[in-house]
């Protein structure tokens, strides 16, 4: 079977279960309208919304990406659960082919997210924040909020892959993105390697301003990530060629 029909098959399997497409679209909800809310309440008289533009325009990212890395999870993390992963490889012996699939399908989903939250995000923060389309900054800020959202669905899919389990995905992955590496990036001694995290060097790669205790720039912190997401993608590849079901 070719990798055509092999990620036909992974659309109807996404638009047919309520949970895989509901979550993403949770996710936009949450990164919109967080942002929206926020920024039309308090965005004139919080300074911090103002002086580094991004903090407010993404406000809202750092709720939905929980949704997205539930969505992340759930694309082969169910299969898992219910044990349907056997029959799809049933119908797939290739299991690189079927890996291949959901990161596709996973990573262009997540894409789209991408784009569709990113423009939501500005236009509900322009009321408040002054945003300059012709700055620098704003252009990498706008490359990196997209591809902060595909980057984060492959990563979710490629760790549940090696977990092959879909409580312990949810488990580890969702409070480690929500509240986890925050709480690491504070600690004194361990926030210097905190940051090398893939959600927080995505993170800094959409801000406008530097921060003297990151050891990197804005876009080598998308890069950071791009490369979590290679090896992650690697490890689960491995894993689902080399373990039983």
């Amino acid at each position: 079977m070719s990798t055509l029909p092999v990620l036909r098959s992974e659309w109807t399997k996404f638009t047919t279960l309520r949970s895989q497409w509901i979550t993403p679209l949770v996710s936009v909800a949450l990164t919109v309208g967080i942002t929206a809310v926020v920024n039309a309440m308090v965005g004139t008289a919080d300074d911090s919304l103002r002086d580094d533009p991004s903090i407010g325009i993404y406000y809202g990212l750092f709720f939905g990406q929980v949704a997205l890395v539930c969505f992340g999870v759930q694309l082969i993390g169910q299969e898992y659960g219910t044990r349907m992963i056997s029959t799809s490889l049933t119908a797939v012996p290739r299991r690189g082919r079927l890996f291949a699939a959901k990161l596709l399908l996973g990573g262009g989903v997540g894409l789209l997210l991408g784009v569709v939250s990113t423009a939501g995000c500005f236009l509900g923060a322009g009321a408040s924040v002054d945003i300059d389309l012709d700055h620098p900054g704003t252009v990498r800020s706008i490359v990196a909020g997209v591809l902060y959202h595909p980057l984060l669905v492959v990563i979710c899919l490629s760790v549940t892959a090696m977990l092959r389990n879909l409580t312990a995905a949810m488990g580890l992955l969702t409070p480690l993105v929500f509240l986890g590496t925050t709480v690491l990036s504070a600690m004194p001694g361990i926030r210097e390697v905190a940051q090398y995290l893939p959600d927080r060097a995505g993170m800094y790669a959409m801000r406008d301003l530097d921060d003297p205790q990151i050891h990197y720039g804005h876009w080598t912190g998308l890069l950071i990530m791009a490369l979590w997401a290679a090896a992650a993608v690697h490890g689960g590849q491995r894993s689902l060629r080399r373990n039983d079901v």
